[in-house]
């Protein structure tokens, strides 16, 4: 299995970013995040699933793959992180 995180900072408007959130873009969300080390939590964290990378990598170039990826700047502002990677049981 693969997973893409994205981790994203306080918006300036937050209002703004949620009615976004859940009217352009629709996925899961984690809310009430808590640090555990380091610095101040995250805002929101987004996580999506595939079941391999030729899955993610499909739908990355998929018209809507693309889509999302030019709307993040109306998303996150630039207050994002993102990562992909792929999960062991171990």
């Amino acid at each position: 299995m693969v997973r893409f995180l994205v981790l994203y900072d306080r918006p300036q408007d937050v209002q703004a970013f949620e009615r976004h959130y859940r009217e352009v873009r629709r996925y899961s969300i984690s809310r009430n995040i808590a640090a555990v080390r380091g610095g101040d939590p995250y805002f929101l964290v987004g996580e999506l699933e595939w079941d391999d990378m030729a899955s993610l990598r499909r739908a990355f170039e998929s018209d809507e793959g693309k889509a999302t990826a030019a709307d993040m700047q109306n998303l996150a502002g630039g207050g994002v992180r993102s990562m992909v990677f792929e999960l062991e049981d171990l």
